[in-house]
């Protein structure tokens, strides 16, 4: 049966993105006005979780319900208190910012991998590629980063599959002469990343930019735009690229999804804030679970 999108929130007019869900509420970033807004998913209420985030795209909790932030505009990775109020987690590698952290997934362990992309800020000399890197604390509590990814030159949304033997990329460069796909990574028991293979190629078009896990480890990702293809989409893959169904969505370009239970929660360029009820099925998060 189709997905049926409806309105969950008031259209913010500027894009949305980082959808993460708390349990009782629904968080998602809206990026050019640096704010987090919170879903009331009962009562439809929205207000404001934090403010001058930094341009905070991606959100992810870890294990122990800790709070994480991909910020931008800040070239930084912050962990957020339950007040709203951010502190840096970590902003270098060997020495050199980060370009413009957009998005995140974290092990049980606490390990947090994102993406880092070239591009994405001010000319001010940063890490000269764009990679997948990793943030995980030693055995004094510091936290240590390391470059996991050395063939994405745009890697975008990310995450694991249920076991966490396998990291999911979607490499989004827009240039004629690169590619849009999704790619799957072995993870190697010391962290590394083995070589990928990729499982969906998207040939010209837009590809995924944010995506999250099914509980039967299907993938849910957002995909397509308005200038070539299929247009905006949200399209359930399998955990080995196929295509197992395709729902278009009231909006030019998905940005990025999770589930509530059952519902899956759609943001947008446009700063929609989109619900499909009863997709059949139910996300799987590290936390809540």
């Amino acid at each position: 049966m189709p997905w049926t999108f409806e309105d969950a929130a008031p259209m913010i007019g500027t894009i949305t993105e980082g959808n993460c869900w708390t349990g009782t509420h629904m968080l998602y970033s809206n990026v050019a006005l640096n704010r987090i807004m919170r879903l009331d998913v009962q009562s439809g209420l929205v207000d404001v979780f934090a403010e001058n985030t930094e341009g905070t795209n991606g959100l992810n909790y870890d294990a122990d319900g800790n709070l994480y932030g991909c910020a931008g505009t800040g070239r930084k990775l912050i962990k957020f208190n339950d007040d709203g109020s951010y502190e840096t987690v970590v902003d270098r590698l060997d020495g050199l910012r980060f370009n413009g952290p957009n998005d995140l997934a974290i092990t049980p362990s606490g390990a947090i991998y994102f993406s880092d992309r070239v591009g994405d800020t001010s000319p001010e000399v940063g890490i000269p590629y764009s990679a997948i890197i990793s943030a995980e604390k030693d055995e004094n509590g510091n936290w240590v980063c390391t470059r996991r990814t050395f063939d994405s030159t745009q890697p975008n949304g990310l995450l694991f599959s249920s076991d966490y033997k396998t990291l999911y990329v979607a490499q989004s460069d827009y240039r004629a002469n690169e590619s849009r796909d999704l790619r799957a990574y072995p993870v190697n028991d010391d962290g590394s990343l083995g070589e990928c293979k990729i499982i969906h190629d998207f040939g010209p078009h837009r590809g995924i930019d944010g995506m999250t896990l099914a509980a039967d480890g299907s993938i849910v990702a957002c995909t397509g735009w308005e200038i070539s293809g299929p247009g905006g989409n949200v399209t359930h893959f399998d955990p080995d690229g196929m295509i197992i169904e395709q729902h278009p969505v009231v909006a030019q370009r998905p940005t990025n999804c999770t589930f509530a239970d059952g519902d899956l929660y759609v943001s947008s360029i446009e700063g929609h804030c989109l619900v499909s009820r009863d997709t059949g099925l139910t996300g799987y998060l590290l936390y809540p679970q």
